[in-house]
Order: C-alpha cells, then structure tokens, then sequence
C-alpha cells in the first residue's frame, strides 16, 4: 500500500491533513461498519474485509510512512466537516460516489434475497395448502416441509426489508453530504 492508494479509500487528494485524514476514517467507518449488516451474513462478511482496508488505510496515513502533515488553507461546509478547497471535496465527492456504488451493489444483493425469499413462501404456501388436505403419509410430509419453507421465506423477507431500510438511509445520507459538498464548491 502507498500514500496514494489509502488516501483513496479514504476518498481524500494528497494534500490532506491529518484532520482531513481522522475526519475522512470516521464518517467512513460509521457507514461501512460490518455491525451495521449483523442480520445479514453475507453483506457483513463483505464489510467486514472494506472495514479492514480502511482500518489499514488509517494506520498507515497515521502511524506508518504514509503519515505526512501538510499545512493548507481549508473551509467548512455548513455541517461543520473540514474539507480543503476545491481538490479535497472533490477527491470526498468521489469517495462517497464509490462508496455509494458499494452499497448499490449490496442492495442489489438483498433485494435478491428477498425475492428469493418471496419465491420461497409462495410456493411453500401452495404446495402446504395442496398437500396438507391430506395430513397421512407422503403428503403429510410433504406439507410440512412446504410450510416450514414458506415460514422461512417470510422470516428471509422480512430481515431483507430491515437491511434494505438500513442500506437506503446510508445512500440517502451519502447524497446529503454530496449535495453539501457540490454546494460547498458552487460558493468557491
């Protein structure tokens, strides 16, 4: 890893401060938190390893060669975050532009499991109430696992809902603070 690529994940330009740098890893941070996706594994697994790379990206800003303090002039928007003129809240604007790809993709992901989930307590719902007209034998069986299976599609449609809730406010607060920025660099 050099300067260049942690300041990347970060979404900071190279003239950034050590403020810029601590500001840039805690908004950061905050989104890309594997807690955040604790109800579903499979999102949490993938923030986990970004959590990872940005952690990385601190210490070696921070503690490691990368560190670098440089003076420079610097203005605030009005949610009171410190960001240089003009380069800085750009490089900001694309961090939070690949930031927001990442949790469009992982919205998509969701948004299939809950269509899965869907797929899954239809179709369990209809082979139960087909088969469970006769509860002996073979189609009691049958209606069981169809129930159970329908049961589940639920429960996997309803936590997809919580997650997608969580993953849109996260898109919806990436588009404020970008719309701050723009504005920021409109009144430059």
């Amino acid at each position: 890893m050099n300067r260049t690529e942690a300041l990347r994940i970060l979404g900071l330009d190279e003239d950034a401060t050590p403020e810029d740098i601590k500001t840039a890893y805690k908004e950061t941070a905050q989104i890309l938190h594997p807690d955040r996706f604790a109800s579903n594994k499979k999102l949490q697994e993938r923030a986990t390893e970004q959590f990872k790379n940005l952690q990385e990206s601190y210490e070696y800003l921070t503690k490691g060669k990368g560190s670098r303090a440089s003076a420079r002039r610097s203005a605030q928007d009005g949610s009171g975050r410190v960001y240089a003129t003009g380069s800085q809240a750009e490089a900001r604007m694309a961090g939070i532009a690949a930031a927001r790809i990442q949790l469009v993709k992982q919205r998509d992901v969701v948004l299939d499991e809950r269509r899965n989930g869907m797929a899954m307590a239809a179709v369990g719902g209809i082979v139960a109430f087909i088969t469970g007209r006769r509860p002996f034998g073979l189609f009691g069986i049958v209606a069981a696992i169809s129930g159970a299976a329908a049961v589940w599609g639920i429960v996997q449609v309803v936590s997809s809902q919580r997650t997608l809730n969580t993953l849109n406010e996260h898109i919806d607060e990436l588009n404020k603070e970008e719309r701050r920025l723009a504005k920021n660099l409109d009144e430059e």
